[in-house]
């Protein structure tokens, strides 16, 4: 896998936190007896994938800007 693709893994996975917190804020101000145990779900659910989004960034950062064999391919 090649520093591009961590890197559009990492803003699908950043999309999907923020869409998750986005619904962890709508339960918060519904009239949903049961909205404490949603937020909470959809809460861990948007961490989990915030934790995603920063491995395959951390990841791509680590990787040189162009894949080798795409060079030696070039070359």
């Amino acid at each position: 896998m090649d520093r591009a693709k961590h890197l559009a893994l990492a803003d699908a996975a950043v999309t999907r936190a923020e869409r998750l917190a986005g619904d962890a804020e709508r339960y918060v101000t519904s009239h949903d007896p049961n909205r404490y145990t949603q937020v909470e779900r959809y809460a861990q659910a948007g961490a989990l994938w915030a934790d995603v989004a920063r491995t395959h960034a951390a990841i791509a950062a680590a990787m040189p800007e162009t894949d080798t064999e795409t060079e030696s391919a070039d070359a």
